[in-house]
């Protein structure tokens, strides 16, 4: 017993002394992810958890058994055994053990208020909307609406491209990693597995000369923010004290490409500014409204200088470029 103690005791000091030396050789987490051995041991970690919790689901009543054999505080002790010493991760730090994969959201979501299409046979579509108009038809009902020349004033569409939103970043921006949860990456059907990937791409794919992409991401560089924010303003139809995310949105593509049909998983409804391009929109109400919506599926085509307001939550959506023109998309959500 007192040799197991003393292994212990040294083994945590190494580790203090390999963490201070990591400081001093200003070693940071994400570079910690690129080690194989370690990514080795994570992945061992996971298929871990996943055969445990097969067990869990094939043995319900041993699992069942074996866990009201444990009082409460046990258990407790035993999960933060388990997610420190093989997940390698602090649970009080994170918000799920694995990544949930989108058909597990949609599968598992919360059913909608059918409210929000009962009476929609078409998405309205207008032009000079006033904030009263939009907080008592759109704003929190859930019915979708686009705007014509809604962002006719922004200076956006003379400045964005493929080459400005490449200037904007530094070359250590988290939003080229996608390595923070806050820098999220959609590749939808490409082979990027980074922004940083995208900006690399050969000079004739960037000019839509090559194999077609759309990508998305969401803009977790303060820095890139305040630039972005020159160049566009709080759609004038939001109410004064609404207040957009900090996390603007973007979208960018190729005609022939888009984004698949799928349902989000954020908190509030949203608006989408098409900047440069012309998309096409496919609306569909969830299944537990199929049979209450007055209409199954809306299309809508939006133009530069439209934006279209939208509860992605309550509504199944996908998006096709069409046209000749690379599409840019900016937006964010609102409360």
């Amino acid at each position: 017993m007192a040799d197991k103690e003393a292994n212990i005791k040294l083994a945590k000091e190494a580790f203090k002394r390999l963490r201070k030396r990591a400081k001093q050789l200003e070693i940071e987490g994400k570079d910690f992810k690129k080690i194989k051995s370690l990514n080795a041991l994570k992945t061992r970690s996971y298929r871990l958890l996943i055969a445990v919790l097969i067990c869990v689901i094939l043995l319900p009543p041993l699992a069942y058994k074996a866990c009201m054999a444990l009082d409460g505080e046990t258990q407790k002790k035993f999960i933060n055994f388990f997610a420190e010493k093989v997940l390698y991760i602090e649970l009080e730090k994170e918000t799920c053990l694995l990544p949930a994969h989108e058909v597990y959201l949609d599968l598992f979501r919360p059913p909608v208020d059918c409210s929000m299409c009962k009476d929609v046979d078409t998405v309205d579509v207008v032009t000079n909307l006033t904030k009263e108009e939009f907080v008592e038809k759109y704003a929190y009902t859930g019915r979708p609406v686009l705007i014509r020349n809604g962002s006719n004033n922004w200076s956006a569409s003379s400045h964005f491209s493929f080459q400005f939103f490449k200037n904007i970043y530094p070359k250590d921006s988290p939003v080229l990693q996608s390595e923070d949860k806050d820098c999220q990456f959609f590749p939808y059907r490409t082979n990027f597995e980074s922004l940083g990937q995208v900006f690399d791409m050969p000079e004739n794919m960037a000019k839509m000369e090559g194999d077609p992409w759309y990508i998305g991401w969401s803009n977790c560089d303060s820095s890139a923010a305040n630039v972005l924010r020159k160049y566009y303003q709080k759609p004038y139809f939001l109410p004064d004290e609404s207040e957009s995310s900090k996390t603007d949105w973007i979208f960018m593509g190729c005609p022939g490409y888009g984004a698949h049909l799928h349902i989000d998983a954020v908190g509030k409804p949203s608006w989408q500014a098409q900047i440069k391009g012309t998309k096409q929109w496919i609306l569909e109400p969830p299944p537990e409204c199929y049979f209450q919506c007055k209409k199954p599926k809306h299309v809508i085509v939006v133009q530069p200088g439209d934006i279209i307001v939208l509860d992605t939550n309550r509504w199944f959506h996908q998006t096709d470029i069409i046209g000749t023109d690379m599409s840019i998309t900016i937006g964010s959500e609102y409360d």
